[in-house]
């Protein structure tokens, strides 16, 4: 009775749903527990639990307190917790106490960190697998 429309046509709406998303936690949103996404995600309120994600973006008055792993990570706020991304970047608002892990990492000027820095993949007394970039921002 009603005509099929072609596979095709509704695999494209399903593949275009499924693309790159982007979430947001406002200020006045608190979360207890860990925080896992194929997503990137903008934090603006508070996070009590570890954050896997492709990319995090933290807000001046966010805090998180807990691990962090990202593929690049631009972190304004105050944070609590191991860092591990390939491309970090602490701006001056930024307050951070933990462990850095990084493949690239930019400081400006007045940020806090508080922590050990150390390129990603390499081990204690190992010479690291490729060259630390250390940039700090004026």
């Amino acid at each position: 009775m009603f005509p099929k429309k072609p596979a095709t046509a509704a695999r494209q709406v399903i593949d275009t749903m499924a693309g790159p998303t982007f979430s947001v936690f406002g200020a006045d949103t608190t979360i207890k527990g860990d925080i896992s996404a194929t997503a990137d995600l903008h934090i603006d309120g508070r996070v009590e639990g570890d954050i896997a994600c492709a990319a995090l973006v933290q807000g001046e008055r966010s805090e998180i307190v807990g691990a962090i792993r990202a593929e690049s990570a631009r972190l304004a706020g105050t944070v609590r917790g191991t860092i591990n991304a390939g491309e970090l970047v602490i701006l001056k608002t930024a307050r951070i106490h933990g462990d850095l892990h990084y493949d690239t990492l930019t400081i400006e000027q007045g940020a806090r960190v508080d922590g050990r820095l150390a390129l990603r993949g390499s081990e204690a007394g190992a010479a690291p697998e490729g060259e630390a970039r250390l940039m700090l921002a004026q």
